[in-house]
């Protein structure tokens, strides 16, 4: 019996990454999914990795009316609307704001923060009179970058702070009838790209050297794969056993709130 046996989500961003991870474990865990994908090469991996299992939606999830298409479609395939789960993301190559282009960094403000920050407020205006139906819940994916400073840039870590305004401000709005919370990965491997009005249009973790390893710097010194992530959102997604969580966030980042300023662990 799995943990969200009999429970419909719709993931946005579900064909790489993290996303992609958290698709195939409530996969597992029993649930119909459904997926909005920007990207028609990833939207085509999931049709053929797992066939049936989900329903793929193609569209732009800084768009309400690919939203509201990828909500109907949702509650057309599998008659409900439980959980939303939300991972659209881009990058700003941790560039310091004196570095930053002047001529480039207003486009490359609205570009981030409308895949952000902007596709998590359409997706849950979409979403929230089916989830207010079922009693559902909302899960952003917030990042370290929302906490600690050097998670990214100052474009990419004011989007993460905004994230988790969202998750505090919409977990009052709709308590008692629907949760909201978030997840805080710390670094992983994953597809997300640059932002395109910076010149980064390949993936960020592309131009890394293969040798550096992203856990280096957390107390537990590991470097986070998608599916370790993934169960972090499992959990929240499960009324059954989270039904007292809201207005959370979290943090599967190795423990970086309880890293030391001499080394990053006592045992080190």
């Amino acid at each position: 019996m799995g943990w969200l046996d009999g429970k419909v989500a719709l993931i946005t961003g579900g064909g790489s990454g993290i996303g992609r991870g958290t698709v195939g474990a409530f996969v597992n865990e029993g649930a119909r999914v459904a997926v909005l994908e920007f990207s028609p090469a990833k939207a085509a991996g999931l049709r053929s990795e797992l066939g049936a299992a989900v329903h793929v939606v193609e569209g732009d999830a800084t768009l309400l009316a690919d939203n509201e298409r990828a909500v109907e479609e949702t509650v057309g395939a599998f008659g409900k609307l439980d959980a939303l789960i939300t991972f659209p993301g881009i990058f700003d190559g941790q560039i310091p704001l004196l570095n930053m282009p002047g001529d480039k960094l207003s486009d490359a403000f609205d570009e981030l923060f409308a895949v952000n920050v902007k596709s998590d407020v359409l997706s849950a205006k979409a979403a929230l009179p089916h989830l207010l139906e079922s009693g559902g819940n909302i899960i952003f994916t917030v990042s370290n970058a929302g906490f600690y400073p050097d998670g990214g840039g100052c474009l990419y870590t004011a989007s993460k702070f905004a994230v988790r305004g969202l998750v505090t401000q919409l977990a009052y709005e709709l308590a008692p009838k629907v949760r909201v919370n978030g997840v805080s990965p710390g670094g992983t491997r994953t597809e997300i790209r640059g932002v395109r009005s910076f010149g980064l249009d390949e993936p960020i973790y592309a131009r890394m050297p293969p040798d550096v390893r992203l856990g280096q710097s957390n107390p537990l010194q590991l470097e986070g794969k998608p599916e370790d992530h993934a169960w972090a959102y499992v959990y929240l997604a499960s009324n059954e056993r989270a039904r007292l969580v809201t207005g959370t966030i979290l943090p599967t980042d190795g423990g970086l709130g309880v890293r030391g300023m001499r080394k990053p662990g006592g045992l080190l």
